[in-house]
């Protein structure tokens, strides 16, 4: 079996959950009922009506989110940027940001505990080695900011950092400083343009953009500086 290879759980289990929820949703009719419901209310644009929905869960509302952030390291389905919308169009831009930054300080630390807890072997089984070489050269080579770039940007896949820099031992404040300065700049931008899907969407393209060609850029000159010392 090739070295090589990308891990299939995180495939496996997207598969299972989004297989259970197909199931349920056939199956019985209150779960069609709440999906239905959901993609009504969500898909709406219409922020009261969201934040009513949400508001239904009461005190697990905000648990829920928190759960979800958490479980969206491991699965492809629940994309980050997602939630963070949702938090914001349900909860209001301060409470929602709020949210927000607890969620990702929490699912940050999961990842970090996991990576300092299993190491390499279970890491690359579960992210796969390819996977894992890269992030973990990445964060060797620019460490704190590498971490600031991928909270920065919505567009890029930043679960995986959790647990690559719990591996690698990095400091953990140093860690999740860096994470929660990255993910500050895009959760203001969120909630600032959060009543306006059409304005928020743009907003999150240029930023993500942005973002990646700094970095890009970054990554280029210190390069060539480090070709020029050699």
């Amino acid at each position: 079996m090739s070295k090589n290879k990308q891990a299939i759980w995180p495939y496996v289990l997207s598969v299972l959950f989004i297989g259970s929820l197909i199931a349920l949703y056939f199956l019985n009719s209150s779960v069609q009922d709440f999906f239905s419901e959901a993609w009504s209310v969500l898909s709406s644009d219409d922020e009261q009506k969201i934040s009513n929905w949400v508001n239904q869960f009461g005190y697990w509302g905000p648990f829920i989110i928190v759960l979800a952030m958490v479980l969206q390291m491991f699965m492809f389905v629940i994309p980050s940027f997602l939630l963070m919308v949702v938090t914001v169009l349900a909860y209001g831009p301060w409470l929602g940001s709020a949210i927000i930054l607890v969620a990702i300080f929490s699912a940050s630390s999961i990842g970090y505990g996991i990576g300092v807890k299993f190491g390499t072997p279970v890491i690359d089984k579960l992210l796969g080695e390819d996977t894992e070489k890269k992030i973990a050269g990445f964060l060797e080579d620019y460490g704190f900011w590498a971490v600031i770039v991928t909270r920065l940007s919505p567009f890029l896949s930043n679960d995986a950092i959790s647990i690559i820099g719990g591996m690698l031992r990095m400091g953990y404040w140093k860690f999740i400083g860096a994470t929660l300065l990255g993910i500050f700049p895009l959760t203001v931008l969120i909630a600032f343009l959060g009543e306006n899907y059409e304005r928020m969407k743009g907003g999150l393209v240029w930023v993500g953009a942005v973002s990646l060609v700094g970095f890009i850029a970054y990554v280029w000159w210190d390069r060539k500086r480090q070709k020029k010392q050699k």
